[in-house]
């Protein structure tokens, strides 16, 4: 078809792109206002004199996916591909739009899509269709930050392969790459541990989960490689991350700003598809329903691959859990998390919580230490529990050298150091560092104080060669078997995600009774909360002056007690 097709009068019922917007002015379909300010955008450009409009390439590629393609994961495996509305409406833009001498005018897109919308299939049949449809002679890439995240498009399109060619008779796979032995195009796999990313003369390029890259070192090879290519497409598809200012913040800045129209006179601007899902405030998530179709906006293949139970589960746990509600905010919404979230509001812990050690004369304590030996503030703690009582009492005490009343006194952070020891919750060390001895002489004395015996404890590496040294004096021991008494608990968040999540449920539930300690109070204040990529969370600072050792310090105790909590239970006589 070489004749313009906006002279041909485009409509809703001859473009997919054009009934997309349609279906979205008419409420069948629920978008954000960033896709569509996009799609009115497009709208606008058919009917320019800039650009031809042509879907031929565009409806070759969606023909074959249609008819050849079929899907890889269950429960729709082997099924035929029926592309959705949307997926239709991003394909034909991406490959329509034709610049004054015939090349595509789209050689960039970034699709910002929440989890489990099928972007990775999409991408797969798409992939194919080009592999197949494609130029001769193309190279094709599926990439992402590391070889496990590229290997996901990678292996969608060669299961896809397999199930249109499955004697290879047309195609073929060996170590390195997968080959169409008729036009000689191929397909690869790039990421960061791919050795020589340059040199190479990239086609077409699938980038995975750009949120998890902190640079533009990968993106930079294909982009380069790209470059005497006359209709190369660099397509990134993600959902959003929790690298802070990393590679995908600086490529959805550049991306509003297209949206915006802030960018007319950029060159690279008119080549770029900015395709976001995103919604339009956080409390459309809170408020969003079957009914209302709300979380369409961040999900467009919600009802039909990602299911609604699964989201009501999903926001449900993010209500409860604030480690929950971070994974869940930026993955299945698309709504960009702080660097440190705070942990804990202000109603989770301002309660009142006293209780007596005396009370718990003879009884087996558990403990934990969070260690320094200079500027940083030392935690330590202990849980008691009691049969038929749910709530975990914790004692806590504190530990500064004395050079930091004056050095580093953190008085605009709210610390209050001197009235603190006054009052019996923090002990000031001589000089200028931490004799962590000290620390394991707390423990002892509770003993001889209260009768309460503290049975295990747990500890994160750092500091701790005075503080074991001094405890095993005390007869505590340190083996590498189950029974040993003085326990290493790294401070990382694959290890504390759950002891984390433990102890905000149980602070919901004001099941942790801390005495109101002002130091504990002042620590979970600061606390705030970071995910990674896997959505595991750590307590961290959320500002630089702030401590957090109390946060970080019942975080460990939680997590001995997670690791104790059948063989505690049964000696305190509970079931």
């Amino acid at each position: 078809m070489g004749k313009r097709q906006a002279d041909m009068k485009l409509t809703a019922e001859t473009s997919d792109l054009l009934f997309y917007r349609a279906q979205a002015e008419a409420g069948d379909i629920i978008i954000g206002q960033e896709l569509w300010m996009e799609l009115d955008r497009l709208a606008e450009d058919i009917k320019t004199e800039r650009y031809l409009y042509n879907t031929d390439a565009a409806r070759l590629r969606m023909d074959f996916m249609e008819n050849c393609i079929r899907l890889t994961k269950s429960p729709f495996y082997s099924k035929p591909m029926v592309l959705m509305q949307w997926e239709k409406a991003f394909t034909e833009a991406l490959y329509s739009f034709k610049m004054p001498d015939g090349t595509d005018r789209f050689q960039r897109a970034l699709l910002l899509i929440a989890r489990k919308n099928g972007k990775s299939e999409f991408c797969g049949g798409l992939s194919n269709a080009e592999f197949i449809t494609g130029p001769e002679g193309a190279d094709l890439v599926a990439s992402s930050n590391d070889d496990a995240q590229a290997s996901i498009v990678y292996d969608a399109i060669d299961t896809m392969r397999l199930l249109y060619d499955p004697k290879s008779q047309d195609t073929h796979r060996n170590q390195r790459l997968i080959q169409n032995q008729v036009t000689n195009s191929k397909v690869f796999k790039l990421s960061d541990r791919t050795q020589n990313k340059e040199g190479r003369n990239i086609d077409f390029a699938i980038l995975d989960e750009s949120h998890e890259m902190k640079d533009n070192t990968i993106a930079k090879s294909i982009e380069q490689s790209q470059s005497i290519k006359e209709n190369p497409k660099f397509i990134e598809i993600t959902t959003e991350g929790f690298v802070e200012d990393g590679y995908l913040d600086k490529g959805l800045r550049y991306a509003r700003s297209v949206i915006n129209g802030e960018k007319e006179d950029d060159p690279a601007a008119e080549r770029f598809l900015p395709w976001l899902y995103t919604q339009d405030s956080e409390r459309e998530v809170w408020e969003g329903n079957r009914e209302n179709r709300l979380w369409m906006k961040s999900n467009p293949s919600l009802g039909i691959v990602k299911r609604y139970d699964y989201l009501e589960q999903q926001v449900a746990l993010a209500r409860e859990s604030k480690s929950d509600r971070i994974f869940v905010l930026s993955k299945d919404f698309n709504i960009k998390q702080n660097a440190a979230e705070a942990w804990l509001n202000l109603e989770d812990y301002n309660y009142d919580c006293e209780w007596n050690p005396e009370e718990f004369r003879g009884c087996l304590a558990l403990g934990a230490v969070d260690l320094a030996e200079t500027t940083d503030l030392c935690a330590a703690k202990i849980l008691i529990m009691r049969k038929d009582d749910p709530n975990k009492y914790v004692l806590s005490h504190y530990f500064i050298p004395e050079n930091k009343l004056t050095e580093a006194p953190d008085t605009a952070a709210g610390a209050k150091y001197k009235d603190w020891a006054e009052a019996g919750y923090l002990t000031i060390c001589e000089g200028n560092d931490i004799d962590l001895a000290v620390v394991a002489d707390w423990f002892y004395s509770l003993y001889t104080d209260y009768g309460i015996k503290l049975w295990r404890c747990g500890y994160d590496q750092k500091f701790s060669k005075d503080w074991l040294k001094r405890m095993e004096y005390y007869g505590w021991s340190k083996t590498s078997g189950d029974d040993s008494e003085l326990i290493l608990i790294q401070q990382n968040a694959l290890t504390l995600h759950n002891a984390i999540k433990l102890a905000e449920a149980d602070f919901k539930h004001q099941l942790i009774r801390y005495g109101n300690n002002p130091v504990d109070k002042w620590c979970f204040g600061n606390a705030g909360l970071q995910a990674d990529k896997k959505g595991m969370t750590l307590i961290i600072k959320q500002e630089t002056e702030k401590r957090i050792d109390g946060a970080v310090c019942l975080a460990i105790l939680h997590e001995t007690y997670r690791r104790n909590r059948t063989d505690y239970t049964s000696i305190i006589g509970g079931k």
